[in-house]
């Protein structure tokens, strides 16, 4: 095959690396070695050389190497969220609920193209150090396409949000980004459209949950789409089958999802990978014990398609085949599409052969990307309220009181399924240098997220010999004999837990492993000192080599606090040691001066101030997957209410009381009940979790250098009374799609500094004759009425009358425009029958079908905002 000039041009600056690889003797020339043979003829030849003992080990997430066929080993588990996870030094770019409130999949794109390339540059850093383990492949199991259909689903945050089309739209950039331009010899990096399919929660019992009942309608028109465009339009490699049970069957399991659906309806020909341990689950106790054992798990996973074992179950099928209970012709479907994808990426062939390879290791965490992350961070801030139009602020003189737990909180900011950025900047931090010289900043916590104290950390007074923090050390054995098998340095309070099978650090066991902590620390002043440790597992605290305190737990996580007196400039030598008990290892850590809050202190200390900018909302740390931290309102990183936690409503109220202008900044990965905030706040933000750049955004936009003009990708709820049972998954009253009631802010709301009015729009016909391939042109004329030019989002919504069962209305398109002061912009909307495809109960399909609709377009989802036409489908 001959390269693209594309790829010639990228590498023609790049150095070129030799690495050496176990290969198979000169004199051995197969077919699969031949880079002149397409990509399924070399697999096909590969796979007849293979024992069955050695396609079983390569349908394993941990692959081993078969060094006598130059099969090297390869680790298919690899992250990147929203920038390269787990795997040390990357750009942490801001969480896809926040990426998804851009509503600009042309970023979305542009972001993930610049995830790509660090991914290929720290594969390649990997290669060259003979290193092969979890998180330094190719294959990224990303994007995260299911509905946020509730708030309180803790990991919402990974979503991109409530609404079919926008998730699709972003999916496919994401892809698309991801995966590399089409046309070259070699794929760039795989991503895999997670978690296939009926799957949004709980995080309590996903590994039990059946999802039942389901209504035809709701998996077509709410479920499927976005894996379905992923598969079609996007060429997704891989596909990630989820944890709970669909109708039934265990999802990993699902004839009905993977064979009837997935691969044959709509054709996916990639590996469809189970969710860590999830084929495990068909038969542990406690789980969905739908088999009676690994091998009954397993032979049902391959004949429903699932090709990938992100556990050991799949080992089971050496004797599941042995006893004729499956055939190994069965095993070989899935593993010609492994090693497809392995030919796919160039894993297979020389280093130096494969274009990608030679991307520098320069562009991980650059200036440029650094400046991409901003970008995005900016386009995510949705401004959802400006009373007498507080914002933007006058810097001239002003005097600002920052408060809040989220303002100096950079590890907030990076959410879940991060890498580790080489520089973070926290709100505080960009509003101090916004404001610069012009005005004088004060800060003042005031209020913790949900506790009511305050802790002060000490962890930035810690050294070691390798930076700040603590140094880690690994052992993959139940003791610490010998050297280390991993060490590394933990800059920041960590909160490490292998839930959901993630390891502590990369090339770290998830289970008998031993780790040992150690670093000097020096305190700054006198006082009592507290060690906050949230342990599952086995820990003991040390102080100057005596032990002070330990813990063992027998059924699930617990605290652990230590107090000690310590005296200013004298260094106390500090170890914790951390081994593996049973269950889901856990170990959060940080420590500190601990006070109680004094809410009329702490505004007595702001008094002074022009404006208060309070830094609130939620926390990672709070909501996510699975996790084993339980707060008041949250149960195992779900919700179980979505208002404002109340020690930072109570701390607001008193700030209204005494009388100061408050601008509230919201940060969470999901909607928030907001509804005392809206009177006692002037202006509310919604910044999300905003990544590494997230400060200099948040600030920018509060003093006006940059115009808000993210969109909610989500419906603000004003409470819990307006949400239907968590575990029901049926679609009515769900979203704004149908939800009938009036939320706090709707979809795809969002305010901006500029005013635009919407002029009439103008369709050049209101009827549509399907199969002519014609199109219905819309022209809407948009006047910025300010004096500023702005960004807006232009949003169609339709809905198909006499439906009364179907949605309230549906986003089928987006036109994101610049439009300057005084400037009138005519966006120009073009529809095909494709876009009023809709529910047809004959079909039990979402079809281009015939019927009246109402088209409706605005700058938000509420009615209000949206002016109206009608064309008739014929």
């Amino acid at each position: 095959m001959k390269r693209s000039a594309y790829f010639l041009s990228v590498v023609g600056a790049f150095l070129c690396f030799t690495v050496v690889v176990a290969q198979p003797p000169k004199s051995q020339q197969y077919v699969y070695q031949d880079r002149s043979r397409s990509f399924e003829e070399r697999a096909d030849d590969l796979l007849q050389l293979l024992t069955l003992d050695e396609k079983i080990q390569l349908m394993q997430d941990v692959s081993k190497p078969v060094t006598r066929l130059g099969i090297k080993p390869y680790n298919w588990w690899n992250e990147a969220l929203h920038g390269v996870a787990r795997s040390g030094l990357a750009t942490v770019f801001p969480q896809p609920v926040g990426m998804a409130a851009s509503f600009d999949e042309v970023l979305v794109n542009r972001v993930f193209s610049a995830v790509s390339d660090e991914a290929r540059a720290k594969y390649s850093r990997y290669v060259q150090q003979g290193s092969h383990e979890r998180y330094q492949g190719l294959t990224m199991w990303t994007p995260t396409i299911n509905i946020f259909r509730d708030p309180r689903w803790g990991r919402g945050m990974e979503t991109y949000g409530e609404d079919p089309y926008l998730t699709s739209l972003l999916g496919v950039a994401a892809v698309q980004g991801l995966q590399g331009p089409s046309g070259g010899e070699y794929d760039k990096i795989h991503a895999c459209a997670k978690h296939f399919a009926v799957h949004s929660g709980p995080e309590w019992n996903r590994h039990s949950f059946d999802a039942k009942n389901i209504k035809q309608r709701d998996l077509y028109e709410t479920y499927l789409p976005a894996f379905e465009a992923l598969v079609k339009d996007g060429n997704v490699r891989e596909v990630m089958c989820a944890y709970n049970r669909f109708e039934g069957d265990p999802c990993c399991g699902s004839d009905q999802l993977l064979m009837q659906i997935l691969r044959r309806k709509w054709g996916f020909e990639g590996i469809v990978v189970a969710d860590c341990g999830a084929i495990a689950d068909f038969y542990k106790i406690g789980a969905h014990q739908t088999h009676a054992d690994a091998a009954q798990a397993s032979v049902t996973a391959v004949r429903a398609g699932t090709d990938l074992d992100c556990g050991t179950s799949y080992r089971a099928l050496l004797e599941a085949v042995q006893t004729g209970v499956i055939k190994e012709k069965e095993i070989d479907a899935s593993v010609r599409r492994l090693l497809l994808a392995r030919f796919r990426l160039g894993e297979m062939d020389e280093y130096s052969d494969v274009p990608w390879n030679h991307i520098p290791y320069h562009v991980v965490a650059s200036a440029k990307h650094h400046a991409l992350s901003l970008q995005m961070a900016r386009a995510s801030m949705t401004l959802l309220q400006n009373k007498n139009h507080i914002l933007p602020l006058n810097r001239t003189g002003l005097k600002i009181a920052v408060m809040g737990p989220n303002a100096q909180d950079s590890v907030m900011q990076w959410g879940n399924y991060n890498g580790t950025p080489a520089k973070t900047v926290t709100v505080l931090e960009g509003i101090r240098e916004a404001l610069g010289s012009h005005g004088e900043v004060i800060y003042e916590q005031g209020s913790g997220l949900v506790e009511n104290y305050i802790m002060e950390s000490a962890y930035n007074q810690c050294k070691t010999e390798k930076g700040k923090g603590f140094q880690a050390s690994y052992w993959n054995k139940k003791s610490p004999d010998g050297l280390p098998d991993v060490e590394t340095n933990m800059p920041t309070p960590f909160a490490l837990c292998t839930s959901g099978a993630t390891v502590f650090a990369p090339g770290v066991a998830l289970q008998d492993f031993f780790a040992r902590y150690n670093t000097t620390f020096t305190p700054q002043k006198n006082g009592e000192v507290v060690f906050d440790l949230y342990v599952n597992g086995e820990a003991k605290l040390k102080i100057d080599g005596k032990e002070v305190k330990s813990v063992k737990t027998g059924h699930g996580s617990r605290k652990m606090n230590y107090m000690m007196s310590v005296e200013q400039g004298r260094s106390y030598a500090i170890e914790l040691d951390f081994s593996y008990f049973k269950g889901d290892a856990q170990l959060n850590v940080d420590f500190g001066y601990r006070r109680a809050i004094d809410v009329k202190e702490s505004i007595a200390k702001v008094a002074s101030a022009d404006i208060v900018i309070f830094v609130g909302g939620i926390s990672p740390a709070l909501e996510g997957e699975e996790m084993g931290v339980n707060f008041p309102g949250f149960r195992k990183g779900d919700r179980t209410d979505i208002e404002l936690p109340a020690v930072q409503r109570e701390f607001l109220a008193q700030l209204k009381k005494a009388g100061k202008k408050v601008v509230f900044v919201n940060c969470s990965g999901s909607a928030v009940g907001l509804v005392p905030e809206t009177e006692h706040c002037e202006a509310i933000l919604q910044a999300w979790y905003p990544g590494q750049a997230g400060g200099t955004a948040v600030a920018e936009t509060l003093f006006g250098l940059h115009n808000p003009s993210g969109r909610l990708p989500i419906t603000f709820y004003r409470d819990t009374t307006q949400l239907p049972d968590f575990e029901n998954y049926d679609m009515k009253g769900r979203t704004y799609r149908y939800f009938n009631g009036k939320p706090l802010f709707p979809f795809g709301f969002g305010l901006s500094y500029s005013s635009f009015q919407y002029d009439r729009m103008k369709v050049d016909q209101n009827v549509l004759k399907r199969g002519e391939g014609t199109k219905i042109r819309l022209t809407i004329p948009i006047k910025n009425v300010s004096q500023r030019d702005g960004q807006e989002v232009v949003q169609l919504y339709i809905k198909r009358k006499g439906d009364e069962d179907g949605p309230r209305k549906e986003l089928r398109a987006i036109k994101k425009v610049d439009i300057s002061a005084g400037e009138i912009a005519s966006v120009l909307i073009e529809l095909s029958e494709k876009e009023f495809a809709w529910w047809d109960e004959e079909q039990l399909a979402v079809v281009p079908v015939s019927g009246t609709f109402e088209v409706m377009v605005g700058g938000s989802s509420q009615d209000q905002d949206l002016q109206r036409t009608t064309v008739e489908i014929k």
